[in-house]
């Protein structure tokens, strides 16, 4: 526990930053461009390179390349040196050539990913997505570049890389406001605006990998181009990667079918004449706030478990997976826990904090913030599900996260037809975070029992309930006293930006030291030792 916990930390911490500084870029660029249609084609161009990104190498990286480099380094000769320049290698070849099919296909990409556009939509939609895939080949360099660092145990460099590329897209984002006349008028923006907007978006990227390239080469590692690729396993990899494709694809395919529902959602408020309502850029926001609490807590313990997982493995230690296991989900689930719950309590108003400037109104910050509170429901059973996958991945095994990755998208899409067609536009994206929801218990459930007999013994059910279940227990009082905040200062001072502060500072500032008392009475041993981590490196 305290090794994870110390690893974790060091990553928590750059985390934590890159999401802040995330949190200020995001609002930046919805104060610029809004979240109604040119908001709605920036998102949508936006999400592009990550969906290929995901399908082509995303994916492998975490279930495929991180252990193989591990296997390599523990059998080869040269501790694996050759096999990572090899790897290198492969990447950014095939990683140029994609790059510049996507720019050549951005058209029917965009089409692909988008339902009722209108054809102005279409047209910067497209022009933005071409500014923006060729970032794909930067984004996977440093993507490989992280998980050779992440096998030597180096987590702080790719935890601190994307804050410099928030700050270059900060600086984009400001530019733009204070440069373009156009604001969130998608009949407005000009040629040089959507330049500004797309390569800048290009130019974080850029620089992130470029710190995550001299990171790796500062603790040894050499880079010179080998193409002896008999010798790169790709059959190997190729195996493995054939079910992690297939994870990436259905995923991706589940994502796609969400874009098309939201940006149809817009469609269906248009021809109704009821107003703005959630679209696609409202869904993104809130997910990219949801994934806060994941990202600096959960993504930080992943990170430092799937190597040692995978390292245990080889060694035939199934007792120090269970533990490595139960303890990362109990260790995550002390933040989450509350987070979830007031999320679903503060949603709006932290929205409302966030976005509610420039081309974004207070109803749309509102809008989105209850889709973020549908979304915190979701924040453990996505949390948890993530952990099991990597027991899965330690053992080299991607048929199983795949055929249950096909379940959700059955659960998720299914459900999400029901709902568009079912509901009023205004709740639509509402519904899809429902989906979603669903979609992760369910595959949460499946994946726990495969799991189970997967390490021999079970993943200890019951000690995990039984520390969720004191977890849920020790954050209730901070959900209430939340709630009250919340219906307070919205009876004296309305809904507004200032107004929405003094929520999150009494509501969820209170509730969370609440919570920590709590569960320190109730003994919670992780609250412990994360207190205890911070307490010591404070009196330093």
């Amino acid at each position: 526990m305290s090794r994870m916990l110390r690893a974790s930390a060091i990553m928590a911490a750059g985390t934590m930053v890159s999401r802040l500084t995330g949190f200020v870029r995001t609002a930046v660029l919805a104060s610029a461009i809004g979240v109604a249609a040119l908001g709605d084609a920036y998102n949508v161009a936006y999400t592009i390179p990550f969906i290929l990104f995901d399908l082509l190498i995303g994916g492998v990286l975490s279930s495929v390349i991180v252990p193989m480099i591990v296997k390599a380094q523990k059998f080869d000769a040269d501790g694996g040196r050759a096999y990572e320049q090899r790897l290198m290698t492969v990447a950014t070849m095939a990683l140029l050539a994609i790059a510049a099919l996507g720019v050549l296909c951005a058209p029917l990409l965009i089409e692909l990913l988008t339902t009722d556009l209108t054809p102005r939509g279409a047209d910067v939609a497209t022009t933005l997505a071409r500014y923006i895939l060729p970032q794909i080949a930067f984004f996977g360099i440093g993507a490989i570049a992280g998980a050779i660092l992440n096998t030597r145990d180096r987590y702080a460099a790719p935890m601190w890389a994307p804050v410099l590329n928030n700050l270059i897209v900060i600086t984009v984002g400001l530019l733009y406001l204070f440069a373009s006349r156009a604001g969130g008028d998608i009949d407005a923006v000009t040629s040089s605006d959507l330049l500004l907007l797309g390569l800048g978006t290009t130019a974080g990227i850029v620089i992130q990998s470029v710190v995550l390239v001299i990171a790796v080469h500062r603790v040894g590692f050499r880079f010179v181009p080998r193409f002896d690729l008999r010798n790169a396993r790709l059959g190997e990899m190729g195996r493995a990667g054939v079910w992690t494709l297939a994870f990436v694809v259905l995923n991706q395919t589940g994502y796609i079918i969400t874009t098309n529902l939201a940006t149809g959602a817009t469609g269906k408020a248009a021809e109704q004449g009821t107003g703005n309502v959630a679209g696609i850029a409202s869904y993104s926001y809130a997910f990219q706030l949801f994934q806060l609490p994941y990202g600096i807590i959960a993504v930080s313990v992943i990170t430092a478990m799937l190597p040692r997982m995978s390292r245990y493995v080889h060694e035939g230690r199934f007792d120090a997976i269970r533990d490595e296991f139960a303890s990362g989900v109990r260790l995550v689930a002390s933040v989450i826990v509350p987070a979830g719950l007031l999320l679903m309590v503060l949603g709006p108003a932290v929205t409302v904090l966030i976005f509610a400037h420039g081309s974004t109104s207070v109803d749309d910050a509102v809008n989105m913030g209850n889709v973020l509170q549908v979304f915190g429901l979701a924040l453990v059973p996505f949390s948890v599900y993530q952990l099991l996958l990597r027991v899965f991945y330690s053992f080299g095994d991607t048929r199983t996260p795949a055929l249950i990755a096909g379940g959700n998208v059955l659960v998720n899409a299914a459900l999400s037809f029901i709902l568009y067609f079912t509901l009023p536009p205004h709740l639509i994206v509402m519904g899809l975070a429902l989906s979603f929801t669903a979609a992760y218990v369910v595959g949460g459930a499946v994946a726990w029992r495969l799991a189970s007999r997967k390490v021999g013994g079970g993943l200890g059910g019951r000690i995990v309930a039984s520390g969720l279940s004191r977890m849920y227990v020790a954050a209730i009082p901070a959900a209430v006293i939340a709630l009250i905040a919340l219906w307070a200062t919205k009876q004296l001072a309305g809904v507004t930006p200032l107004s929405s502060g003094i929520m999150l500072v009494t509501g969820g500032g209170l509730g969370m030291l609440i919570y920590l008392v709590t569960s320190q009475r109730m003994r919670i041993a992780e609250i412990s030792s994360i207190i205890g981590l911070v307490a010591g490196r404070v009196g330093r």
